[in-house]
């Protein structure tokens, strides 16, 4: 009879501090930032992969909580 080798690797919650600042909500998940944003309030860049007449990349990472749509915050004010 052949030996099965199984690795397991186990993956832990992280979580979840939200605060707000300037009168908008934030989340931290380790040392990641994410800014909430309602429906109508959405960046641009949101759900957007890339365009590659412009070279833009866009938003692909988010999670939903009570009412709000986060995504990560990024440092560049231009962005």
């Amino acid at each position: 009879m052949d030996n099965i080798y199984v690795t397991f690797k186990i993956i832990t919650m992280q979580k979840i501090k939200f605060f707000k600042k300037d009168n908008h909500s934030f989340a931290r998940i380790g040392a990641q930032d994410y800014k909430g944003y309602t429906i109508g309030n959405l960046p641009a860049k949101f759900a957007f992969i890339y365009n590659e007449d412009e070279d833009k990349k866009g938003i692909t990472e988010w999670f939903n909580y009570k009412g709000l749509t986060y995504v990560p915050k990024s440092d560049n004010p231009w962005a």
